[in-house]
């Protein structure tokens, strides 16, 4: 054993950014895996787990002042086993920490995950961010390695009590909840209800900074809103919540006003500073949402953010053959957020005379700088505003306003970017293309449509070996066996496609995504599914997420995308566990509706089963045909334009000859419908 410094650890053989950050480190960093983990139980080492993410701002904080530091690291290769993890490789590790980071200080954690285990990889101690020295009333990093290590040596009896409590926890988390049984429409309203008791009235989002974006929520809002529409009193709160938040966020420092897309929270209560890394995933689910808003509510602002979105991840974070990049990182040269930062002469020197005052305007940058020092833009007087303050007409208006946000973007380019953390991650490209496709058939947008295709291909190309799905690319290597969350999300993508632009390629490949959540995922006894697949490598919690975080809980997508698979294909077998893994999280949704939206929202498609329309056409006639089910926000309905043949052929339950549309609700199909007017009529009678 030696406590010198590695000349460059063991994450140089590795290809995430995360571990590449850290290669260099005097710590004897080692990756998880059988050597780190053999070496502990052979020295009865304890472990060191630091859990992270490259645009993590706080992981590089503890890097820089920890990890950096040679003192620090000697004493870290004296007493530990160092493992490092980049979470959005291995989600698997990092929810089990998260876990038993709460379970052991009834706090919630984040990154970076810091956790010391014993060889047995069962917690002993958990934190988040460390300084290296006392401050911020937080015990110094370097203070408590010594101790902890200390604690491993002489407290054994004790730890080994704390651990079983840990370990039986962990079991019954992992465990179906209590309460399973009937699960009724009344959970809708419960949810909604529950929702209003976070919202803010005045700015929008849930509960206090800071604040998420919460798209799950946002979306349970939407389709409330659907379904009540066609009622005597239709429910306009849950609207008016969705759209609140919604303009907010477009019109806050969270969502990038010069080059589009959204920071991954707002530290305020009013969407103005964000914490200003980007993330994929969040983008995805914003780009969809914000398609679906502007459909339901014919509101410009959200189709122009929509457009925008998916703009700045066409432009900045797609890979040359066609997948999307995870993230971009909060930091770049000058500090935390310094790429968006302004000052007012700045834009003057950027800008024509009248657009630097529209934008100094709109801004609020004659103002007190809000960041800084300097200013980081939100919209603070509207277009309606503007219009009685300058006294100019609207359309002038937003022409200058387009102007110079190309130009201010073109001057920002030259800036030193933040760094991009250029891994493929299947699951956030999964959510990319949901956002794609539902934007490409909401707005008839085909470059949205092929851009899904070219994802779908990369991740079919790049991801799929020998009938198995893979996590994450980097670098021309694929690695790492797939979650529950990338089988259902690209799932559920790959059916969002198939409604852009039919590919029987993709359902194909649906079908055998589909085949792995029942056969490889569920629990055949309980029902639901765990996160992951059962030959997967054995740690201390196999994991059965149910609840929604930053992105929508796996158990709820894929009961969503084999519920409308099954229908699509007349397939008892996945309507069937879907159904299994609904009543699974029935006490979790009884306890906590708002917490599981997008289980309720699997839920209510158990109850009112998607309704799924097949349309068969020539190709001329296919926009009037789309005309007619784009026509209003009905997120219960399914659509695919089948290719034009005059020959029969089936499809599930439906024979299809000649053109025409077929509708299906549930497992009941209706006769088939030859003209546009007649589906317009059928589709006016959802509720019948």
């Amino acid at each position: 054993m030696s406590n010198t410094r590695p000349a460059r650890n063991r994450l140089a053989a590795t290809t995430s950014p995360y571990l590449l950050q850290h290669a260099n480190n005097p710590v004897d960093w080692y990756p998880w895996g059988p050597e780190a983990l053999e070496r502990a139980r052979t020295e009865d080492r304890p472990i060191l787990l630091s859990i992270g993410y490259s645009a993590c701002h706080w992981c590089h904080v503890m890097a820089h002042e920890s990890f950096e530091d040679e003192a620090v690291a000697r004493t870290m290769n004296e007493h530990f086993v160092n493992i490092k993890v980049d979470r959005e490789e291995r989600p698997d590790l990092d929810r089990i920490y998260q876990t038993a980071h709460q379970l052991l200080t009834d706090r919630p954690g984040g990154w970076p995950l810091t956790v010391f285990l014993t060889p047995e990889q069962v917690p002993y101690f958990c934190g988040t961010y460390f300084p290296r020295a006392s401050q911020y009333g937080l015990p110094g990093f370097h203070e408590i390695l010594g101790q902890l290590a200390q604690a491993y040596r002489e407290q054994r009896e004790a730890i080994a009590k704390q651990n079983k409590g840990v370990l039986d926890a962990l079991k019954r988390i992992s465990e179906p909840p209590p309460g399973a049984g009937a699960v009724t429409p009344a959970l809708l309203d419960k949810a909604l209800n529950a929702l209003a008791s976070e919202f803010d009235p005045t700015f929008g989002g849930f509960g206090h900074s800071p604040k998420f974006p919460q798209p799950s929520s946002i979306e349970r809002l939407l389709r409330h809103y659907a379904r009540t529409a066609g009622a005597a009193v239709p429910d306009d709160d849950a609207l008016r919540m969705a759209r609140l938040t919604l303009r907010k966020m477009a019109l806050g420092g969270i969502y990038d006003q010069i080059g589009g897309g959204f920071a991954r929270y707002s530290v305020d209560n009013y969407w103005i500073i964000p914490h200003f890394e980007k993330m994929l995933y969040d983008n995805g689910q914003l780009l969809a949402l914000y398609a679906d808003a502007w459909q339901a509510t014919g509101e410009k602002l959200f189709r122009r953010v929509a457009y925008e979105t998916a703009e700045w991840a066409l432009r900045e974070m797609r890979h040359p053959d066609g997948a999307f990049y995870a993230s971009l990182d909060a930091d770049s040269e000058g500090g935390e957020g310094a790429f968006y930062l302004w000052t007012p002469d700045e834009i003057r020197n950027v800008l024509p005379a009248e657009e630097a005052e529209l934008v100094l305007a709109r801004c609020g940058i004659d103002k007190h700088p809000n960041f800084e020092g300097r200013w980081h833009l939100y919209v603070r007087l509207s277009f309606t505003d503007l219009v009685k303050n300058l006294r100019r007409p609207r359309e002038e208006l937003v022409a200058l306003w387009q102007s110079a946000r190309t130009r201010l973007r073109e001057a920002r380019e030259q800036r030193s970017p933040p760094p991009r953390d250029e891994k493929i991650l299947t699951s956030w490209n999964a959510l990319m293309v949901i956002g794609l496709a539902r934007a490409a058939r909401r707005f008839g947008n085909t470059a949205f449509t092929a851009a899904g295709e070219q994802t779908l291909q990369f991740l079919h190309s790049n991801l799929w070996r020998d009938g198995r799905l893979l996590a994450v690319w980097k670098d021309g290597r694929a690695d790492l066996q797939a979650y529950l969350d990338d089988h259902a999300y690209l799932l559920a993508a790959l059916l969002e496609q198939l409604q852009a632009r039919w590919n029987p390629r993709w359902l194909q490949w649906a079908r055998a995504i589909a085949d792995l959540l029942v056969e490889r995922f569920e629990d055949k006894a309980n029902g639901g599914l765990y996160f992951t697949a059962d030959d997967h490598e054995p740690l201390v919690q196999r994991p059965r997420p149910l609840a929604d975080d930053a992105c929508p809980s796996g158990n709820a997508i894929a009961a969503l995308a084999l519920a409308r698979l099954g229908h699509l294909l007349a397939e008892p077998r996945y309507l069937d566990a879907a159904e299994r893994t609904v009543q699974t999280g029935a006490g979790a949704m009884k306890a906590m509706p708002h917490g599981h939206c997008a289980l309720i929202t699997a839920l209510e498609e158990q109850l009112t089963p998607v309704e799924t329309v097949l349309i068969r056409c020539p190709p001329g006639e296919e926009t009037d045909w789309r005309g007619v089910v784009e026509h209003d926000y009905a997120p219960a309905r399914q659509v695919f334009f089948l290719p034009w043949d005059e020959s029969p052929t089936e499809l599930g339950a439906v024979r299809l000859e000649g053109r025409g549309a077929w509708i299906c609700r549930g497992t009941r199909c209706l006769a088939p419908l030859k003209t546009v007017s007649d589906l317009t009529e059928q589709l006016s009678r959802r509720g019948d």
